[in-house]
């Protein structure tokens, strides 16, 4: 059955290559909208976990991820209809250069892709530092690009005054037929602090909500609002689509799942906890850093990816959680790691200096932190025996982002054979028993929910 949507109100924040200030720009422009009194809702095109965290913190509505690699064009269709729900407007933040995507030459995974599924206005965002009249002749390539992208907005960033924003804009405006909605000028202390995941999360920035404010007061001085809420409302119609991933549930399942999230942990995609919901289980939250056990009465356990490797020594610390986590385990309950997650339940994490801190032991292994990036990118996996997620042989698509390398005892049995995309090679990942399921690979459930259904099953069989 076609499902269709309303002329919802959207906006897509593209970038003309990474680092160009789209999120910080995304974020101020939230906070602006906030402030005239908008409820908005947040996505993030691409698999990223940092920048939803950073758009939850200003709206106080969970940012979604929307990924045309790892997802179908009715699933983002649909996914972008359920979480838009009771709000006024979507601003959607775009992932690298508008037009990058998954590397092999194709669109997929791009914001450009995203923006034709949604049928929806795109706003470049151009680093403007070092140049004039180029500009023009930068948009007016990217415009040309693809001419069924609808840039309809041009922001520059990193204006150094009000003559070299007045020759960006002529440059722009008489030569590409786009319109400058304005610009976010050169400011030191508005840029947001970065390290080896990227952007350091919401959770841990103290001064977060008094920058985005910030930001967002910068922007409203010198953005045309007015026009840019104009461009998000223009008629702009969705297209039909089939709904797969938030229909009708014949099966429902009646138990608690324990979910980690505190500084450590917090990668999570609002749609895995949603689907969960739905289909009956109740989610209970705690903080392997702080909490000194985990919730009564849990039948499963759910551990996202974070940054263990920064807070090692209260995890380790933490001996009465770990104890709780062990006794949970020896009784029957269902673990799940992701990434972070992984790297807790193995039994010693060697950190960036070379220190060792001892883990959950779970599992057998350990990871240590490296000085370079270990894995990246999107992959295709292959389960090669039954686990919790799926049984031996299903195929699904995932990605990984991790600076830590993985060290078990030889002989080790893998869950998955995953082949990183656009590359020959393969590699084992998934370390399982009857009970647990801890891996690099990164999943998004609506890829395939038959993955959620499975692991409720197998926590209902336990």
């Amino acid at each position: 059955m076609n499902h269709m949507l309303p002329d919802f109100p959207r906006i897509l924040i593209a970038g003309t290559h990474s680092g160009v200030g789209k999120t910080t720009i995304t974020l101020g422009l939230m906070s602006a909208l906030m402030e005239k009194g908008y409820k908005v809702q947040g996505f993030k095109a691409g698999p990223d976990y940092i920048d939803p965290l950073h758009h939850m913190a200003v709206t106080g509505r969970p940012s979604r991820n929307l990924d045309t690699w790892l997802m179908s064009r009715d699933v983002c269709l649909e996914l972008f209809g359920h979480a838009f729900m009771d709000s006024d407007i979507a601003v959607i933040e775009g992932v690298m250069g508008l037009y990058d995507g998954c590397l092999d030459g194709t669109e997929f995974g791009s914001t450009a892709h995203l923006a034709r599924i949604l049928n929806m206005p795109v706003i470049l965002v151009m680093d403007a530092k070092g140049m004039s009249r180029s500009a023009g002749a930068v948009i007016l390539g990217y415009k040309h690009f693809d001419r069924e992208v609808k840039i309809q907005g041009v922001i520059l960033n990193r204006v150094r005054s009000e003559r070299h924003y007045t020759s960006l804009r002529k440059s722009i405006e008489e030569n590409c037929n786009i319109p400058v909605l304005g610009y976010l000028p050169f400011d030191e202390e508005i840029a947001l602090p970065e390290r080896h995941l990227g952007l350091v999360p919401s959770v841990e920035q103290e001064f977060s909500k008094s920058t985005y404010r910030k930001i967002g007061n910068i922007l409203s001085a010198t953005v045309d609002i007015d026009v840019l809420l104009s461009i998000a409302s223009a008629p702009n119609s969705l297209p039909a689509f089939e709904r797969t991933v938030f229909r009708e549930i014949d099966k429902r399942f009646h138990f608690r799942i324990a979910v980690a999230s505190d500084e450590a942990f917090n990668f999570y995609y609002q749609d895995n906890l949603d689907l969960l919901e739905l289909y009956g289980a109740e989610l209970t939250y705690f903080s392997p850093l702080y909490d000194k056990y985990i919730p009564a009465d849990i039948k499963g356990l759910y551990i996202g990816g974070g940054f263990p490797e920064l807070h090692a020594a209260l995890l380790a610390s933490n001996t009465t959680m770990k104890e709780s986590i062990r006794k949970a385990h020896k009784k029957g309950a269902i673990i799940y790691g992701e990434c972070g997650g992984m790297m807790y339940l193995l039994e010693h994490l060697v950190d960036f200096k070379g220190k060792t801190h001892e883990m959950c032991g779970i599992l057998k292994g350990a990871t240590r932190m490296e000085n370079k990036r270990q894995g990246l990118g999107y992959s295709n996996v292959q389960a090669m025996h039954d686990n919790l997620l799926c049984q031996k042989g299903d195929v699904f698509r995932a990605h990984e982002f991790h600076w830590s390398s993985l060290h078990v005892p030889e002989g080790t049995s893998y869950a998955y054979n995953v082949s990183k995309y656009g590359d020959k090679t393969s590699h084992p990942d998934g370390l399982f028993t009857d009970r647990v399921l801890a891996a690099y690979t990164h999943v998004h459930f609506a890829t395939n929910p038959n993955l959620a259904r499975h692991f409720l099953q197998t926590i209902e069989r336990a």
